[in-house]
């Protein structure tokens, strides 16, 4: 491969990232301002979580490969859940 159509994929990559980014800058800053609005919840729901991952003794040092997850695939789905439930909130879903 030619060293212009490696500078072409590094610049289709940096693109493609800056749109990611962009696209989750958006709800999260909706899930920021929202824990910001309800700070209880945000930390009760985080020691609940907490909770529940010690009663189960899973820690992620413990779990091999756990903490490859955690920074992959994980975030992953912790970003599109963000996603929605900024386009929810945002958009007044009304579940009745």
């Amino acid at each position: 491969m030619s060293i212009f159509k490696q500078l072409h994929a590094v610049r289709v990559a940096q693109a493609s990232s800056r749109e990611a980014r962009h696209e989750l800058a958006v709800p999260a800053q909706a899930l920021l301002s929202r824990g910001q609005h309800y700070p209880l919840t945000t930390v009760g729901v985080a020691a609940g979580a907490g909770f529940v991952l010690g009663q189960l003794n899973v820690h992620p040092l413990r779990v091999p490969g756990l903490g490859a997850l955690l920074s992959g695939t994980v975030a992953e789905v912790v970003a599109q859940a963000a996603r929605l439930i900024a386009e929810f909130t945002q958009g007044g879903f009304d579940p009745s």
